[in-house]
């Protein structure tokens, strides 16, 4: 007998992170991959995304609300360089702007209703009443998503989530094949960190001490998904996982 037999327990692989397992039903799951089909199609849709280096990421991205992606200067002062006196809104080499700099051109899409609503329920889930003491959790106002589609052999190298305005936690919903994530230590990409699988429908959600973490992505495994979820549906299969990504930027709506 294992301990699956009674469903995986809430955990909390470091101080400020929220796993829980199977929290999006299989109804939500579906829905949301219909959701992401929709988003991926162009204009602004699913792109390559290109590292400062020049170097292609295996993962594909959308984004939604704000747009993530590498920047040649600064979109504030034109400097290109990650430290610029006397810039008081200093981006480089990654930004958030309002079009698809680094693809088509065009205007971001909305952040939508319905990611909206599954963070905030997701950040009351994860920290209840004990909330109030993590950062960014009172007055959560999340506005973009960054969704990552992993197919067969893709991995996320660790890095951290920076390029936010205000502390507010991050929200991380998995569909599809599972994915053993990493979640290090907000100081170095080093040693100490754990390591976790996160399967379909599981949320996890990291703030406080664990906000500024070097997180990534070691590997998916392929044909984890349970097919009795029938993600695609009414569409094809989906193949791959997809992870959805959704932050508070902390930047004025305006743009």
């Amino acid at each position: 007998m294992t301990s699956e037999l009674f469903g995986r327990a809430r955990a909390e692989p470091a101080p400020g992170a929220v796993l829980l397992p199977d929290w999006l039903t299989p109804a939500e799951q579906r829905e949301l991959v219909a959701a992401c089909r929709d988003w991926a199609r162009p204009p602004a849709g699913l792109r390559t995304v290109r590292l400062p280096g020049g170097a292609e990421m295996s993962v594909r991205q959308v984004c939604l609300g704000w747009h993530w992606g590498v920047v040649a200067r600064c979109p504030t002062c034109g400097a290109a360089r990650k430290a610029a006196e006397g810039c008081g809104d200093h981006w480089f080499p990654y930004a958030y702007t309002r079009r698809v700099q680094d693809g088509d051109g065009a205007p971001v899409k909305p952040f939508p209703a319905l990611l909206d609503a599954l963070a905030r329920r997701a950040v009351t889930a994860a920290y209840g009443e004990g909330g109030a003491v993590v950062a960014g959790v009172v007055g959560y106002a999340p506005d973009v998503a960054l969704i990552n589609h992993y197919p067969a052999g893709a991995r996320m190298g660790l890095h951290q989530d920076r390029e936010e305005r205000v502390d507010a936690p991050v929200v991380s919903l998995s569909l599809g094949d599972s994915g053993v994530f990493r979640l290090g230590n907000s100081r170095t990409r080093t040693r100490p960190w754990t390591d976790v699988e996160l399967r379909s429908g599981d949320l996890l959600v990291f703030g406080g001490p664990a906000r500024y973490a070097y997180h990534g992505v070691l590997r998916t495994l392929p044909g984890s998904v349970d097919p009795q979820l029938r993600l695609g549906e009414p569409g094809p299969p989906m193949t791959g996982r997809l992870n959805i990504t959704v932050r508070q930027s902390g930047l004025s709506a305006e743009g």
